[in-house]
């Protein structure tokens, strides 16, 4: 450009104003040019795929190419990094058993992960951008959001799900970003309620038998010699009835505690299955004194592997259970098979039944179809409880088939894994 001058100024000197300033014109006008090129140069690179060359100029344009250049370079392996960190802390967020809900200053949802997607059955294609109030319509939940107060957690239960529990929380950060934190504490919703009725069953089934004592020995105390020795003998015998029966129900809670708090059954102990069932049969026979017909049918022998005591306790149960609910003179079968998918002990009976509806509840513990028969034949209401929880620890299964007044039969299925023929 300065050269473009100074041949305008000698021109001007010695050819006239005129051609001086026709020269300035086009030295102009081809700065002007190249200004143009090199500018369009920079529009096309800069519309380019991140991290192109720039285009390779000469001189002062040069160095501003060189100079942008690297400065994109330097911004493009930030913004990678920046994408990297980002993708992890979405992938750690998406992993969390908790589930998670970013929030607009609106109300609307920003981002959540799959879990928030289950509690809330929400969908982030359909929901992004939508209002959280629009989606999760419990009134509770609405007014805890609009409160602003969120110092405590908020228990609500799933509109289409009922059987779901959830404890919600909403964070703040980033100045007045929200975020909604959910967990399902369904489990421990029901683990509670759990632990409140056995606490209150407990309770219950204690009150009776210690009442009973109680009373007698008030009596006795009272006015011992008001009575004779037979009915002081009557008296002492009821009690220790009942004595005897909080002594049973103290052993099977404890069984039933080191059941639930121990580890799997160990597979070293093979049991000789035949030898178990013969010394459950004659145990049986011996609970019913001579008021049943028990029969022992053996389809093959073979060794259990796992803990021989808690297999005792087990068979023992459905055989003792098959003579309380088994009117005099009916029929019991105590039975083993063993097939390609494992093992199968049984106890089938002609007894009273139960009905259909109640079948899905009966490992539960204290649950009983009729509580009064129940204690009159000193059961304590959690022989199936205990037999559940061994079978969970020999991976087995519980089969229960029954009709009223025609009789039941409980079957026992083990793993293939477990058998060991002779």
């Amino acid at each position: 450009m300065a050269a473009v001058l100074a041949l305008a100024l000698l021109a001007g000197h010695y050819r006239g104003t005129d051609a001086a300033l026709a020269l300035v014109i086009l030295g102009f006008l081809a700065a002007a040019i190249l200004l143009a090129r090199h500018m369009r140069q920079l529009v096309e690179w800069t519309r380019q795929a991140a991290g192109s060359m720039p285009p390779q100029v000469e001189g002062l344009w040069g160095s501003v190419f060189a100079e942008l250049g690297d400065r994109f370079q330097r911004e493009l392996i930030v913004r990678d990094k920046l994408s990297a960190e980002l993708g992890r802390f979405q992938q750690a967020a998406q992993a969390m058993p908790e589930g998670l809900v970013y929030l607009a200053d609106d109300d609307s949802i920003e981002w959540l992960n799959v879990m928030a997607e289950q509690h809330f059955d929400l969908d982030r294609r359909r929901d992004l951008r939508a209002p959280i109030t629009n989606l999760v319509r419990q009134p509770e939940f609405v007014a805890y959001l609009q409160a602003g107060q969120y110092a405590e957690p908020l228990v609500i239960h799933s509109l289409r799900r009922r059987e779901r529990t959830l404890q919600v929380q909403i964070i703040r950060f980033a100045g007045s970003r929200r975020m909604v934190v959910s967990r399902d504490i369904s489990q421990l919703e029901r683990l509670e309620n759990m632990r409140r009725d056995f606490v209150a069953n407990v309770s219950h089934e204690m009150r009776t038998p210690l009442t009973v004592v109680g009373g007698f020995l008030e009596t006795l105390i009272d006015g011992l010699d008001d009575f004779s020795r037979e009915e002081v003998l009557h008296f002492l015998k009821l009690a220790s009835e009942q004595s005897n029966r909080m002594q049973r129900l103290i052993e099977d809670l404890l069984a039933l505690s080191a059941l639930e708090t121990g580890a799997p059954a160990a597979l070293e102990e093979a049991v000789d299955v035949p030898e178990l069932m013969r010394e459950v049969a004659r145990e049986t026979e011996l609970l019913s004194a001579g008021r049943h017909s028990v029969k022992l049918a053996l389809q093959g022998g073979g060794a259990l592997l796992g803990s021989r005591k808690e297999l005792h306790s087990a068979f023992s149960n459905l055989a003792s259970n098959a003579v309380r609910y088994t009117p005099a003179g009916g029929h019991i079968e105590l039975g083993w098979r063993v097939d390609r998918e494992g093992g199968e002990y049984w106890v089938k009976d002609d007894g009273i039944g139960v009905d259909p509806e109640h079948i899905p509840r009966l490992t539960e513990r204290f649950y009983r179809v009729d509580r009064g028969r129940s204690r009159e034949t000193g059961g304590t209401g959690l022989g199936l409880a205990i037999v559940k929880h061994i079978l969970t620890r020999h991976q087995g299964e519980l089969a229960v088939s029954s009709e009223p007044g025609k009789g039941s039969r409980f079957a026992m299925r083990f793993p293939a894994a477990r058998i060991r023929q002779d």
